[in-house]
């Protein structure tokens, strides 16, 4: 028999990806997602359940209806940026839509979940790598609300039984190898996607913002993981905690760090297109290097990042929107 898995926020890029391990695993992944963000042809390894986050009598239908062992929690909104203009609108979904996600999986009398967490809990660093006893002082409301699930959870397991997994990645990447799923944010943030972006002409040029931080080429720093690497912990952890093990917060990260102009560089290589630059000046609350201690995950869960090149990344991300570029 094949169990189910409900999966918040399926139809989104880390979830989606983790919906197609968790089908290669042997469940059957019940995509709850809003479709805010995500997006319906994403989801195909199994149903897709339309509800918001924060809908509780949505929730007991879906749980009710498929009577999953455990939650994925991916759904929430991300946007650094965002968060900033609207603090308020990140608390009502990440941490009140966690709160009732918890909530309606105790009254079902699910005991795992494993939460999409991140490396803004942290804020600025103090040391690098970042390893999980680093002080969590996060500088922006998405750290904040991020934070505030993982405690929530925290609390439920405290004193209602629940086990979890905070899972905090820092810069997810790449696409299903396969081709069958990508990024697809809108508006899209994120550096690669962006540059790609740049090298298929749809943007006229990427923005590199500072050449002055205390990196070897001025630029700032980044640990980026592959979508399919991120998605197989996220699998890890749902097989310890149903294995019985105890709660954990980890780490999602190769150890190895890549600056933005390494990044524009890799990119022209692996696309042989130009891609135009504009240099512009810091961003408030970008830290000069965010690199991750990986090794709790690797070593608790026997997690191994099997796609951490950055030209593997770039060249999954690349293959996947040249092809969604293309016409049907």
């Amino acid at each position: 028999m094949m169990h189910s898995v409900l999966v918040t926020g399926g139809a989104g890029f880390v979830g989606s990806h983790a919906c197609k391990a968790l089908h290669a695993a042997g469940f059957v992944p019940v995509a709850y997602d809003d479709l805010s963000g995500g997006h319906a042809h994403a989801v195909r390894w199994g149903p897709l359940e339309r509800g918001d986050i924060r809908d509780a009598a949505r929730l007991r239908e879906a749980l009710g209806r498929h009577r999953p062992v455990a939650a994925l929690h991916f759904a929430a909104r991300i946007e650094v940026g965002e968060s900033v203009r609207d603090p308020a609108g990140f608390h009502d979904v990440n941490v009140a839509g966690t709160r009732c996600l918890l909530e309606a999986l105790h009254q079902a009398g699910i005991t795992s979940c494993v939460l999409s967490s991140t490396a803004a809990v942290y804020g600025t660093p103090r040391t690098t790598p970042i390893a999980e006893d680093h002080p969590l002082q996060p500088i922006n409301p998405y750290g904040e609300t991020k934070l505030a699930a993982e405690n929530l959870m925290a609390d439920f397991a405290a004193r209602l039984g629940l086990r979890f997994a905070a899972l905090r990645y820092f810069n997810a990447a790449g696409a299903d190898p396969d081709g069958e799923l990508g990024e697809e944010h809108e508006p899209e943030t994120h550096l690669i996607p962006l540059v790609l972006q740049t090298a298929l002409g749809r943007r006229a040029q990427i923005a590199v913002y500072g050449r002055d931080y205390d990196t070897p080429d001025g630029t700032c720093i980044r640990d980026y993981v592959h979508v399919s690497d991120l998605a197989e912990a996220h699998v890890l952890a749902l097989q310890h905690l149903l294995a019985g093990g105890p709660s954990l917060r980890l780490n999602l990260g190769t150890g190895r760090g890549w600056s933005v102009r390494q990044v524009i560089e890799t990119a022209r290589r692996v696309t042989g297109r130009a891609i135009p630059v504009v240099e512009s000046g810091r961003r408030a609350g970008d830290p000069a290097m965010l690199v991750a201690d990986a090794s709790q995950a690797m070593q608790v869960l026997g997690w191994q990042p099997q796609r951490a090149a950055l030209e593997i990344q770039i060249g999954d991300a690349w293959r996947w929107m040249t092809r969604a570029a293309m016409p049907a």
